[in-house]
């Protein structure tokens, strides 16, 4: 925990960008009988019962500092989807030496992806473009791409849609304007804060 607070504590650098990197599954629903649209005086209303159309998966980068966030849709998140978003995280960052990505500890965030997706070179290649920082477990929340996951689900995603191409349309659209707008998440939790507010999980040291 304490390594991700001093990660987020160091100033902007487009050299060695801090990059928070989380993936979320959204179902595919659609309607099974038609909604009835709003009317003066009168609120939209929808049938209780739905249809499932499967499930994707949503791909969230997001560099705090910078206002800047990359949003990928695939229809599933396996060692080689991960890997093939991390080379876009690279090619986004093209310019910088060194980019630290904070994380989870899903199985599937290994270097070891890489050498599944790509040939032993490229793999070597795009491994050292990385720095990783792993939150710990049950610590998701120090993760700020969950915070921006949060909000895409909020302002974009919570309703019904049937199928990807439409949640890549959707999520596309909130990604350029929160871009464009610089949004920023303002992250205030400090190391301090922790080892008062969570002093309980520290070892207690008997002097």
């Amino acid at each position: 925990m304490e390594k991700v607070l001093e990660v987020y504590k160091r100033p902007y650098n487009p050299r060695f960008p801090v990059v928070c990197m989380d993936e979320s599954p959204k179902q595919l629903i659609g309607e099974t009988k038609i909604p009835i649209t709003t009317a003066p005086g009168k609120i939209a209303k929808y049938d209780y019962e739905y249809k499932r159309h499967g499930v994707c998966n949503i791909f969230m980068a997001s560099e705090p500092l910078a206002g800047k966030r990359l949003v990928k849709i695939t229809e599933r998140k396996t060692m080689t989807d991960w890997a093939y978003f991390l080379e876009n995280i690279a090619t986004l960052y093209s310019d910088a030496e060194k980019i630290t990505l904070v994380m989870d500890n899903l199985n599937t965030h290994t270097p070891g992806s890489f050498y599944e997706a790509f040939r032993p070179l490229q793999a070597k290649q795009l491994w050292d473009r990385f720095d990783f920082v792993f939150t710990p477990k049950h610590g998701s929340w120090l993760n700020m791409a969950e915070i921006e996951l949060n909000v895409l689900t909020g302002q974009c995603l919570n309703r019904r849609i049937d199928n990807i191409e439409d949640v890549r349309r959707e999520t596309t659209a909130w990604q350029e304007y929160r871009n464009k707008h610089k949004s920023n998440v303002n992250w205030q939790f400090t190391a301090d804060d922790a080892r008062i507010k969570l002093a309980r999980l520290y070892p207690s040291i008997d002097t």
